[in-house]
Formats: structure tokens, C-alpha cells, sequence
């Protein structure tokens, strides 16, 4: 489900297995306390006919995202069974939200979560190569390294730059904008970067930089509408930090289709001569746990109708 972008995907999927034989210990955690990726796999009689991981969000392991499902063609029923299984696990632990990504073209995959498993299309996100490096006359924004001290400015940026309908799914906490405990273990490798506005020193810009391969960077950025910032200034910062860590790389931009700014930099992205390379659906399942039967009578009332009833 989550496409590699270079041609090692076979060692790359090997090694993420081997290394999870050394977190044995923490499937024995709370949730609250579990930040590592976890895989199950789905067998019959000893054959092994589907596998899913699940990773807890950084500063908020009640969110759990599902970032790989493999089952055999014709295992329609097996890749179902699993995201059950993971759905009941966790949710019986306290999870809150599950979420997927998946991409557009992957019919039976948004088949089986929307369809299958209860999901629901909640929004989209776009991924495009920057090709085009020719950044003439432009002057670097001057961003700073993010602290755990930014993360409630941060957070409040994000969530305010929502579209009003994705807010309730899509809000995130200002835990998750600190830097975890245990990030050297993750296994991604993330730079943050704010930039402020002078005078009142209100953050303006949230900048990330991720990769799992050094080869590979994804730069993530949330602006505040007010303002009127240069993309240009933005990412040749990011290109510039990149760039001097590593002297080859490939870098990629990340359009996030429920932010009010998306229509703005989907067209800036276009007119830079950016290729669209990848269009991937978020899906959310929200999980709620039942609520216990009351002796009160429980009166409903149907808006609209001209009926009560109770029970």
C-alpha cells in the first residue's frame, strides 16, 4: 500500500521485518506507551495468507495508522479479516481513530476499506517530484529549527487551516509536533522547522522534512492564509537543508487537499512544472465503544418527524 519510491523496496521491506523481531517486548506495552510499528499475519494451515502493520502517531498512539496490508490475489477476505483484527485489538486497548492511506488507482483496496471495513473517504493528499531546481533571485526563508515549546502554536496553525469539514477527523494535538523520546528507533527520519512572523512572534509556517532511505525527502508544508507567503522562499529553504546533508536526493512536496491553502499551492505547484506523480485517498474509521444499556428510559426524538418514542 505504501510504494517504496526507489527500486529497493524488497530490502527495504525485509529489513523493516527483521528489525520489528527486536520489539517483542513492546507489544507488552499500554497503548499509551507504544510508539514502533506492530505486524500481524493471518495463516491457515501454516500458510501465510495475509500481513498488516499498524504505527501509533507520534505524540498520540490513540491514532493508529495502518501502513502496509499484503494478501495473495483472490485473499479478498483475508486482508478484510486482518484490518478487523487490528480494529478489535486496539480499539479494545483505547484507540480513538484509525486511519489509511491508499492510492487512487488501488481499486480493491478502497473497495475493501470503505465498503469492507467500514471506512470512509475523508480526503486526499498528492505527492509531487520536484524537478524543476532553478530557484534564480530567490532569497531562502528564514525558518528555524522547531521546538517542543512551538508544538502548541503548531498545532493550533494546523488545525486552523483545516477546511471545516475535515476538522473533527483530521485535528491534531500539539503532542504530536514534539520531538518523541524515542525517535532514533522510528523508523523515519524527520526534520521540523517553524518560521515566525518578527514582531509578534506568532509561527506562520510549519515546515517538515522526512525520509526513510536518506534518498528520498518529503517536504510537508502548513501556512497560515493570512499571509502572503512565497512558496519559492519556502522550498528553497527545505531544498537548501537537504542539500546540505546530502548531494544527491530526490525531493518530493506533499499537497494536502483539506487545507485552505490547497487550491493556492496546488496551482503554484503547477505553474513551477512540478509532476503530479501520486494521488492517495485518506481514509478514517472512528471507533467508539458501546455504551452500556441504562435502566433510564431513553426518550428519541426524529427531527423533522412529528414521533417520539421510548424505550
Amino acid at each position: 500500500m505504501i510504494e517504496y519510491l526507489d527500486n529497493n523496496e524488497n530490502d527495504k521491506f525485509t529489513g523493516d521485518l527483521r528489525n520489528e523481531a527486536f520489539s517483542r517486548l513492546h507489544t507488552l506495552l499500554p497503548l499509551k506507551y507504544k510508539f514502533l510499528p506492530e505486524s500481524y499475519v493471518l495463516t491457515e494451515d501454516k500458510e501465510i495468507l495475509g500481513l498488516i502493520t499498524i504505527v501509533p502517531t507520534m505524540g498520540n498512539p490513540y491514532k493508529i495508522n495502518i501502513s502496509r496490508l499484503i494478501f495473495g490475489n483472490n485473499y479478498y477476505d483475508a486482508g478484510k479479516q486482518l484490518v478487523e483484527f487490528v480494529i478489535a485489538r486496539y480499539g479494545s486497548k483505547g484507540a480513538t481513530s484509525f486511519c489509511v492511506t491508499v492510492d487512487e488507482s488501488h481499486d480493491e483496496l478502497l473497495q475493501l476499506f470503505t465498503q469492507g471495513c467500514g471506512f470512509r473517504h475523508c480526503a486526499s493528499e498528492c505527492l509531487w517530484k520536484i524537478d524543476n531546481l532553478n530557484f534564480e533571485n530567490v532569497h531562502p526563508a528564514t525558518f528555524r529549527p522547531c521546538q517542543n515549546s512551538d508544538a502548541k502554536q503548531v498545532s493550533r496553525l494546523f488545525n486552523s487551516e483545516l477546511k471545516s469539514l475535515f476538522r473533527p477527523s483530521l485535528e491534531r494535538d500539539k503532542n504530536e509536533y514534539k520531538e518523541p523520546f524515542f525517535e532514533g528507533l522510528t523508523n523515519f527520519y524527520k526534520n521540523r522547522y517553524v518560521l515566525e512572523e518578527p514582531q509578534k512572534k506568532r509561527i506562520i509556517a510549519y515546515l517538515s522534512i522526512t525520509t526513510s532511505d536518506n534518498l528520498n525527502f518529503i517536504i510537508d508544508i502548513s501556512t497560515n492564509e493570512g499571509y502572503n507567503l512565497s512558496y519559492d522562499e519556502i522550498l528553497y529553504f527545505a531544498l537548501k537543508e537537504i542539500a546540505s546533508r546530502k548531494s544527491s536526493f530526490y525531493a518530493f512536496v506533499k499537497q494536502k487537499t483539506y487545507t485552505k491553502t490547497s487550491d493556492k499551492f496546488g496551482e503554484y505547484l503547477n505553474s513551477r512544472g512540478f509532476n503530479l506523480i501520486q494521488t492517495q485517498h485518506v481514509l478514517i474509521k472512528d471507533f467508539y465503544k458501546p455504551i452500556m444499556h441504562s435502566e433510564n428510559v431513553l426518550q428519541v426524538f426524529l427531527f423533522g418527524n412529528n414521533r417520539v418514542s421510548a424505550n
